[in-house]
């Protein structure tokens, strides 16, 4: 759902408090986070949503990879995981519901975590995905709320994934652009999540369906802060800027142009225009991490995240202003 929406829903919610819950749906955090002892939290999320790719196989890895990230941005370990499916029988063969559930199953035992059941509803189109739980020290607890000014800004895996895919439907990307961004979505973000833990972070996200900006903005709310980012020193994938310049571009980035739009200031329009909005508001599925990190730790961050073969790149700083605003540079 569109995050403008979406946020409208949430606030009639009545609010949960505990003395237990350290993170609730009260806040723009990536998943929820309950205290069982002083020594141990739990982690719960969940995520699921339709085909992304035609290939079965690749797509249950892809939204299992997808689900398991939020777990990853609290820096947390995922322990147990629970499939979500949707399924037309009907109509798909159950080699299909196979591959997809082989495909989930494969990238839940990489992260060291197991299955341990699920449920299946009929539906008109496939959906897949997992409900996750994970554990944390709370005093290791990594939230989208402590970015300080002075911080830099570190991005894991390159933007632009939906409009490679959407031009993928229009026949104009190429097998390796779609390639490229297969074998990123399935990526797990777990050796980020070691690398956080190594260097030491002050907050962290992980950046899906509300694009860049918008969790980059949600980041900058919780954390009572204004965030610089500048354009060009964000990695892309291959194909992204031409898709975007054909208009070959996701509704979704439309309704998150929308809810960033109130607090984005573009410095120099000429540079920064339509074309790179679209990229930085294009949604993202099973994409990277967004992580402040102290300015002196920010080159041990790197280091950590590139001896692990993780692709990143220093892409902003947090600094004092209004919470919430983003100021994007060429």
């Amino acid at each position: 759902m569109p995050p403008g929406v979406l946020a409208q829903v949430l606030c009639k919610i009545p609010q949960m408090k505990h003395e237990s819950l350290l993170v609730g749906c009260d806040s723009f955090a990536d998943a929820g986070v309950y205290k069982l002892r002083d020594d141990l939290a739990i982690v719960q999320t969940l995520d699921f949503f339709t085909p992304v790719v035609d290939d079965p196989y690749m797509f249950g890895q892809i939204a299992a990879a997808n689900a398991l990230s939020d777990v990853y941005a609290m820096g947390a370990a995922p322990l147990t995981a629970m499939n979500i499916v949707c399924f037309p029988s009907k109509t798909l063969s159950e080699d299909v519901l196979g591959e997809i559930l082989r495909g989930g199953a494969e990238r839940v035992l990489e992260a060291g975590a197991l299955i341990i059941g699920g449920h299946s509803v009929e539906d008109k189109e496939p959906k897949y995905g997992l409900a996750v739980t994970g554990v944390v020290h709370p005093d290791k607890l990594i939230t989208n709320a402590g970015a300080q000014p002075g911080d830099s800004l570190v991005l894991t895996k390159p933007l632009g994934s939906g409009l490679v895919l959407t031009a993928v439907k229009a026949d104009m990307a190429t097998a390796d652009e779609l390639a490229a961004v297969v074998n990123s979505m399935k990526s797990l973000n777990k050796d980020t999540a070691e690398a956080m833990s190594t260097a030491g972070v002050h907050a962290a996200t992980d950046i899906s369906g509300f694009g860049f900006l918008g969790h980059a903005r949600e980041l900058a709310l919780a954390s009572g802060v204004a965030l610089e980012i500048s354009f060009s020193a964000i990695p892309l994938f291959s194909g992204a800027l031409q898709a975007a310049s054909m208009g070959l571009v996701p509704a979704g980035a439309y309704a998150n142009s929308n809810y960033v739009s109130p607090g984005l200031k573009i410095t120099n329009e000429k540079k920064v225009g339509e074309r790179e909005l679209d990229i930085l508001c294009d949604p993202q599925t099973s994409g990277g991490l967004l992580i402040s990190v102290a300015a002196e730790r920010a080159a041990i961050l790197i280091n950590e995240l590139l001896r692990r073969n993780v692709i990143a790149a220093v892409v902003g700083k947090v600094q004092a202003g209004n919470p919430g605003d983003l100021f994007v540079t060429p």
